[in-house]
């Protein structure tokens, strides 16, 4: 049953229309052909009413009414009342146009025959034509019905799917609130530590030198618990609407970085201006992931970072030489490249970390006109 009305939806409303006029037509030849010219003429417009069914169903009932009095055609009104009955929810109007059709198929043309033909055949035909009527009224109601009862299921298929999503959005603002705890509690107590120890080695320390390190690892812890801060905010806030984010790290605050991080840097070229604030924040985190990793990997190293732009794209290159210590024993999860070649392909760039000369690059692309 399903399937059959899933093939009659996919039919197209002019060929069920052109059918319904030819089913009425053949009813009309069947019927009005010994009605004389007032017959052919009142079923050629009941046929032709049937073009007008679905915008306006009461008029093409109205104008099928005279053929059903004169030529006793049946295929037209019925019709036109399935019509009517599938888009009308006033009841009253829908017996109304039933009693009406009944009614004018029981009369019959002209009216004075009315008086000569017996009256108990006449009322029996009214109750007959009115139970032919309901028909079409009631298949109507229930075509009605179903299309309610479709769109009511999609309209709970659609509350469901909304209450998932916010099931899902809840069950990861507890992540991420759990995740922000775990990092705030593990991780910005041992940087407070270092925080703390470095301060006092600053104090008690009598060689400058010694004193000079120990304030840059102070004055870096402290740079590290206010990030560390953020993003535990960031973690916090997202998925909702609460702002509650720090100013985040733009180009202007490149100078700063490679002051703190107590490398010796190069600087060179300049970025266009007017460049988004993304595409800034990753130019920022690319150039501190760099230094970080030189920091690591290769110590004593000379470093060179290069602002560049052209006619298409514009970003920064990150290049170190060979270094001259051993690295550092640190610990790493690998996550550092990743997050930054996810954050290029975002705004639509590239980001190429490999060995260059005797050394190591990090070149990062990003698109003027942002995919």
């Amino acid at each position: 049953m399903n399937r059959l009305a899933a093939i009659w939806r996919r039919i197209p409303a002019w060929a069920t229309d052109l059918l319904a006029v030819a089913i009425a037509a053949v009813d009309a030849t069947l019927t009005s052909v010994d009605e004389g010219v007032l017959g052919i003429s009142t079923s050629a417009l009941a046929c032709a009413a049937l073009l007008i069914r679905r915008r306006w169903p009461l008029i093409a009932f109205a104008l099928t009414l005279p053929a059903a009095l004169i030529a006793n055609i049946l295929a037209a009104p019925v019709i036109v009342l399935l019509a009517l009955s599938s888009r009308s929810r006033r009841r009253w109007l829908l017996f109304l146009c039933g009693a009406l059709f009944a009614a004018a198929e029981a009369v019959g043309w002209p009216l004075t025959s009315l008086l000569t033909t017996d009256q108990n055949w006449t009322a029996v035909t009214f109750v007959y034509q009115l139970a032919t009527a309901a028909a079409p009224i009631l298949l109507g109601q229930l075509t009605q019905a179903a299309s309610d009862l479709r769109a009511r299921i999609a309209e709970i298929e659609a509350t469901k799917q909304h209450e998932r999503e916010l099931y899902a959005q809840s069950l990861l603002t507890q992540e991420r609130n759990q995740l922000a705890r775990e990092m705030h509690d593990v991780v910005s107590h041992q940087v407070s530590l270092i925080s703390v120890q470095a301060g006092a080695l600053q104090v008690t320390a009598a060689d400058a030198e010694v004193r000079d390190a120990a304030s840059s690892i102070r004055t870096m812890a402290a740079t590290t618990l206010d990030e560390l801060r953020s993003m535990v905010t960031l973690l916090r806030a997202a998925g909702t609407r609460s702002p509650g984010l720090a100013p985040q790290p733009t180009i202007a605050d490149l100078t700063d970085l490679i002051a703190a991080s107590g490398l010796p840097v190069t600087t060179m070229g300049e970025l266009p201006r007017g460049i988004p604030s993304a595409a800034q924040r990753a130019v920022y985190r690319t150039v501190q992931e760099a230094l970080t990793n030189v920091r690591k990997h290769a110590p004593g190293s000379a470093i060179r970072v290069r602002l560049w732009s052209d006619d298409r794209s514009y970003g920064v290159i990150v290049e170190n030489s060979r270094p001259s210590e051993p690295p550092l024993d640190l610990p790493s999860a690998r996550l550092g490249l990743l997050g930054l070649r996810e954050r290029a392909e975002l705004l639509g760039g590239t980001l190429v970390a490999a060995p260059s000369g005797d050394g190591y690059a990090v070149r990062l692309a990003l698109p003027r006109s942002p995919a």
